[in-house]
Order: C-alpha cells, then structure tokens, then sequence
C-alpha cells in the first residue's frame, strides 16, 4: 500500500508534459522568446557575404532591456520603463573590426494583447523620440530616418560608428522587434558595402516570423 501511495505522489507532482510552451510557438506559456520569431539570417542584409547564423540559437535573455542606440546616443533612462517586466532576448554576432556587426533583440509582453500592445506601442513610441533626439544627446552622433510609420522606423546612424537601425512593434502580439546593422567608422570603410535594399524589405522580414510565433496574432 505505501508504494502504491508513493507512485500516486509522485505522478500528481511531475510535471505534466504539456506545461511548457512549445519552443517555437507562444502561447500557451510566453516565458522566453520562440526560436521562431527572430529573423530568418537567409532574410538579412549581407548574408550572401557574412553568411549570417541562426540568430536564435545566440539569443541570451536580457533584464530590463534597452533599445541599442540608446547606449550609443546617451538616451536618459525612461521612467517606469515598462520593458522593465517585458520578456526580452538578444542576439549579437561577433565579428571583427571592419565588418559588419549585426545584433537582434525581441520584446514580449505578456498578458492581455489590449494591454500588453498598449504597452508595447508606448515603448515604440517612447524609442522613436529618443532615436530623432540623439544629437542632442550625442552631439557626435546623427540620425537620419528613413522610414517613419505608426509602427515601423528605419535609420541610418552616422558618426565614430555607423548603423542602420530597424524597429518594429506589432500590438496585435504585444511585441517589439530590433534589428541593427553597425561597424566602427574609425577603423575605416567597412569590407563589405551596405547594399540598396529598401527598408520595406528589411522590415517585412522582421514582422513576418512575430505571426508566426505569437500564434493567432495575425489574420
């Protein structure tokens, strides 16, 4: 009889094998980024020359994260950042000076889609005053944005590093997603020329994996 009560326990605590979210999709659990809502590297600018990884595979999770040109232009620190509770990851490619560096991060809220798009949408908005306000708080640095829609910003950052910063926020799943091409200016021109790819392109590619893997965001 007590063996028979010790193997009930046991299957009342294991844990049942539905508990947690599929790695690629969210939900049910949204408690880490699905390997699926980065950007495919095949998608990216470059990958024919730098040949790009699974930016999935490099993300580690971020707390309180911030937004990369932030650190570059000096942007104060948003009060009751909301990105403070959000789920985060980051991806970052290491390559040598005169490459191109590429670094990917994801923003999830979870709960409610009202409320954690709401969320998002300020964090976005918040982001796009902070990026047109850099010079200001980085004399050295200048933005110049080249695409500016409710929910979608492309930039090309020029200074001691040069950028071309991709931000998009789609309320429908709560999330935010960044993307960021960057080489160090003082080590001079870059091996590879930044291609003339619209940042529709660029931006599509972004979005497109968020419906995948929020499910039933999109539609």
């Amino acid at each position: 009889m007590l063996a028979g009560l010790l193997i009930g326990c046991s299957l009342l605590l294991a844990p049942s094998p539905g508990a947690h979210a599929n790695p690629q999709t969210c939900p049910p659990t949204c408690d880490q980024i699905p390997a699926s809502a980065w950007p495919d590297p095949w998608s990216l600018p470059l990958d024919s020359t730098y040949h790009w990884p699974v930016l999935g595979e490099l993300a580690a999770p971020v707390v309180a994260p911030r937004f990369w040109f932030e650190e570059l232009c000096a942007s104060p620190l948003v009060p009751n950042d909301p990105r403070g509770y959000a789920v985060a990851a980051r991806a970052v490619t290491g390559q040598p000076d005169g490459q191109w560096q590429v670094q990917a991060q994801i923003v999830h809220w979870r709960g409610e889609t009202w409320q954690g798009g709401q969320l998002a949408s300020a964090a976005f908005d918040t982001a796009v005053a902070a990026l047109r306000a850099c010079q200001v708080t980085a004399p050295r640095f200048s933005p110049s944005i080249t695409t500016a829609e409710p929910n979608r910003l492309a930039a090309v950052i020029s200074g001691p590093v040069v950028a071309h910063q991709f931000l998009l926020v789609d309320p429908r799943s709560s999330t935010i997603s960044e993307l960021v091409f960057s080489h160090n200016a003082g080590s001079g021109p870059p091996a590879a020329r930044w291609p003339a790819v619209p940042d529709a392109q660029v931006l599509d590619a972004m979005a497109g994996p968020l419906c995948a893997a929020y499910l039933g965001s999109c539609g």
